[in-house]
């Protein structure tokens, strides 16, 4: 006898059912909402006098990361792409007693870093920019933040190459007081090509880009 070669309508629902099951299941894996800031801060020139604005800026921000969350303080200088430029790093423990303990500490390295900080020659924010990208990705961070504290005029030794591309996908990069330079004040178009530089650098690189000069504006840095 010939078997029907129609589809029981059970056997329908049943594929139907199964085809679903495994598009549901992705949705319902947990989302990493953990932060992770690293945060660029330039001691080259006369931008050391801007450092203890960049001391509040690290306080305030240790008072809004949660226990899980991740931070990490760097120096830009002549060659930044080196983990040696971290001034001082952390993932916060879950327990909020531990984890303020460590926002106490991480606070005393950052105050004696401001302290005691000599100027760099050189600027390079594309290899602090690199080592960021490699210590956030590193970390397992589910929202990644990239904060640059400088002038953003970059400014390599002799021999350092930094023409990679960036793999910016998932961060946000934000600068922060971002000062005028004599030059700017005399033609404002070098301060605009500046900023357009670093826009486009990062949003080739698949990043989000945000400038905030106004740093009473902080409070929306993670509404982005």
């Amino acid at each position: 006898m010939r078997k029907n070669s129609r589809l029981n309508p059970y056997s329908i629902i049943a594929a139907a059912l199964l085809a679903v099951v495994p598009m549901f299941s992705g949705c319902t894996q947990k989302m990493n909402h953990s932060k992770g800031v690293y945060m660029l801060v330039d001691t080259s020139g006369t931008y050391t006098e801007e450092l203890n604005k960049a001391r509040a800026i690290i306080n305030y921000l240790l008072g809004t990361l949660s226990p899980g969350d991740t931070m990490a303080v760097a120096r830009i200088d002549t060659g930044s792409f080196s983990e040696k430029d971290i001034v001082a790093k952390v993932t916060f423990d879950q327990r909020p007693s531990v984890a303020n303990t460590q926002k106490r500490a991480f606070q005393k390295q950052v105050a004696e870093f401001v302290s005691s900080v000599k100027g760099s020659s050189h600027t390079d924010i594309s290899g602090g920019l690199l080592q960021a990208v490699e210590y956030l990705n590193e970390a397992g961070s589910g929202l990644k933040y990239v904060l640059i504290f400088s002038d953003l005029k970059e400014e390599l030794a002799r021999g350092h190459v930094r023409d990679v591309p960036f793999q910016l996908e998932g961060f946000h990069i934000v600068a922060l007081n971002v000062t005028k330079l004599r030059d700017d004040i005399r033609d404002p178009k070098n301060y605009m090509q500046r900023l357009d530089q670093w826009r486009d650098k990062t949003e080739s690189g698949g990043g989000a880009w945000r400038v905030i000069n106004d740093l009473e504006r902080l409070d929306n840095m993670f509404s982005l």
